[in-house]
């Protein structure tokens, strides 16, 4: 038992205390600062939505415009030279040791505050306190955990302030654009670190996020656990919150075999869905096939083909160029390959013309359906059959 503090605790009290406490900034920065300040995902009932703003003013002395017009900006220039905390553009070490120092620095850049910044609090306490006073919120956390816990306070105070400056502004903005795993192919580098958002809120989902960045719910396999989410459902289920976007769903209507409007907006809005499963049941599917039929009697063109399968699925514009030449040399070994991922193009080519009408792009998936339905190539007619049963499920 440590002692000198208005609580006394056994060691591994403590630990749990400090863990509940950076905890609660973790779920601040996430509902609060991201979900509902930058993306305007959902909105918070005011109380709620100032007790966040107060610890966050005291555990991590950021200004709310700021960090949201900092985050906005990410987006919009995600892996440029102007992306405020890309490893692509500062390497994945600076990021991940040194992020809010990058963040740091983007806070001073008052083009991008101005620009970004819309729509953040500016009420009196904003003005008078929690903007000019940022830091001083720090110093009165330090005086509560030194008071609670004793010196003990000293090392819980330490562990909070270094909470979010290491796993948001280093594990997300840094590990969350260098490694993991990928549920859909944008056209940035963001990756799922792991799929229990747990130790960041959810915020380890983050190629989910970069899908779909309007959406509360950061979450899309029936696998994945975003704790977030799970605090804003409580906070809806008591009338604090109220969630304004998720991801689009897709449902499939057997009965339903020709397209029409409600295709076309299926296909549309579930785009990086539609892809993910165009990847898993026909690009996955007939490399399968073609690596069986070939055998390995020609071990050259087998480990060729072997090794394309990550790159027929990734997102093009992120193939440098030697994987391009990689990825055109296996095709050129199989004309059924070849085949399909031109279709994978031509189907992600539908919803990127600009300028077209719902009747422009009924016709061009017509025409896809048709083409592929006579590519020979049973996966392709398979996929093709499904499209067209394609509308989108209720929200739940």
């Amino acid at each position: 038992m440590l002692s000198n503090g208005l609580i006394e605790l056994p060691w591994w009290g403590y630990i749990l205390a400090t863990l509940l406490l950076t905890h609660i900034t973790i779920v601040a920065v996430t509902i609060f600062l991201h979900r509902h300040q930058a993306h305007r995902a959902l909105e918070l009932h005011p109380a709620i939505s100032h007790f966040f703003r107060f610890w966050l003013w005291l555990t991590t002395g950021m200004v709310t415009r700021e960090w949201a017009a900092i985050h906005r900006k990410h987006h919009a220039k995600v892996e440029t030279t102007e992306d405020p905390h890309s490893p692509r553009q500062f390497g994945i070490w600076k990021v991940l040791f040194d992020g809010a120092d990058l963040y740091r620095k983007e806070t001073r850049n008052r083009e991008t505050v101005e620009r970004y910044g819309h729509g953040a609090p500016d009420d009196w306490l904003e003005r008078r306190l929690y903007t000019p006073h940022n830091g001083k919120g720090l110093v009165v956390m330090l005086a509560v955990d030194v008071a609670l816990f004793g010196p003990v306070g000293l090392s819980v105070w330490a562990v909070q302030m270094m909470w979010i400056p290491f796993f948001a502004a280093g594990v997300i903005n840094g590990v969350g654009h260098f490694w993991g795993y990928r549920n859909y192919e944008v056209t940035d580098a963001s990756t799922n670190i792991v799929p229990w958002g747990i130790l960041i809120g959810g915020e380890e989902l983050h190629n989910n996020h970069h899908t779909f960045a309007a959406s509360a719910k950061l979450s899309s396999k029936w696998w994945e656990f975003d704790i977030g989410w799970l605090y804003i459902r409580i906070l809806e289920a008591l009338g604090f919150a109220r969630v304004k976007k998720v991801p689009p769903r897709l449902a499939c209507n057997a009965a339903k075999q020709h397209i029409d409007r409600d295709t076309v907006r299926a296909v549309v809005q579930a785009r990086f869905q539609v892809m993910a499963q165009f990847a898993r049941e026909v690009l996955r599917r007939v490399h399968r096939e073609e690596l069986k039929k070939l055998g390995r009697a020609d071990k050259e063109i087998w480990t060729l083909l072997k090794h394309a399968k990550r790159l027929m699925v990734r997102e093009a514009a992120l193939l440098d160029e030697t994987s391009r030449r990689w990825l055109n040399n296996a095709l050129e070994c199989s004309n059924t390959l070849k085949t399909v991922y031109a279709m994978k193009q031509k189907l992600a080519d539908i919803w990127n013309r600009s300028a077209v009408t719902q009747e422009n792009l009924i016709q061009a998936l017509q025409e896809w359906c048709r083409e592929a339905e006579a590519s020979g190539i049973q996966a392709l007619r398979d996929f093709s059959s499904k499209l067209r049963t394609y509308s989108l499920a209720p929200a739940a």
